[in-house]
């Protein structure tokens, strides 16, 4: 399903919905930055967290949402902050310290073989209550294929890579538990590509997650959840959105002066 003008008028207004939100609920306390006030100006400093703070949150407060807009458009059930549960096999979780184990020592990464193993210990053994983190996305198609999604920043940490694995494969674990058949999917998405024009940087997470079934990336991960030419479509929303909430933006950073 292609990215329809019908609903572009919706995706733009989520857009605008949420800088408000930011707008209202920012707060300069805890901004104060004494010596870069005085080396670059407290105007710019104070300006800069914000933009900053926009940063860290867009994920939940932007991309999250207009993710959700979207995909409601393409996929029979859609979710956000989806509570995978928090049960998993003792066995499950010996094959993921194993998997995790092999990948650590330079192992070839195959996110399907690891399904398959998981799969066929998923209710076997003790069962564990653990602590996990909501997938940002949940996506049900009418092919019943479930999708989790994990939203990270542009840049994540290359150090945590392996915590990010470990909670895919654990989403994997708890699904298959409940649903042993269920056709799971557990990714991570990058909103933008940071790098353009050129490749996004795959060494940085190489060797830990399978590039071509455990992370989609801008484009990739847009037009997956809209159809073709979403992605595009969508950098034309943020362009309106921001067009038509020139006033509003200008005022509001005026009080950075």
């Amino acid at each position: 399903m292609a990215f329809h003008n019908s609903w572009k008028r919706e995706i733009i207004d989520t857009i605008k919905e949420c800088l408000r939100n930011k707008f209202s609920n920012y707060n300069l306390k805890g901004t104060q930055k004494p010596f870069h006030f005085r080396l670059l100006g407290k105007d710019r400093m104070e300006l800069f967290s914000f933009i900053h703070s926009l940063n860290t949150t867009f994920g939940t407060s932007i991309f999250e949402p207009v993710a959700t807009k979207i995909a409601k458009n393409k996929f029979a059930q859609v979710e956000s902050q989806y509570k995978v549960g928090n049960e998993i096999s003792n066995e499950a979780q010996n094959e993921i310290q194993k998997i995790i184990n092999s990948l650590s020592l330079g192992n070839d990464v195959n996110k399907i073989e690891e399904i398959e193993i998981i799969r066929k210990v998923a209710n076997r053994g003790k069962i564990n209550k653990i602590s996990t983190i909501n997938a940002d996305i949940f996506l049900k198609d009418n092919s019943n294929n479930v999708y989790l999604f994990d939203m990270k920043t542009a840049k994540p940490n290359k150090s945590n890579f392996k915590d990010f694995k470990r909670t895919l494969l654990e989403w994997t674990a708890i699904t298959l538990l409940k649903e042993p058949n269920t056709k799971i999917h557990t990714l991570l998405a990058i909103p933008y590509n940071p790098y353009e024009p050129y490749p996004y940087e795959f060494w940085t997470i190489k060797g830990m997650i399978d590039l071509d079934e455990e992370i989609m990336i801008a484009e990739n991960f847009w037009n997956f959840l809209g159809g073709a030419n979403t992605y595009e479509n969508l950098l034309d929303c943020f362009q309106t959105a921001g067009n038509e909430m020139r006033k509003e933006i200008d005022n509001y950073f005026s009080k950075f002066k």
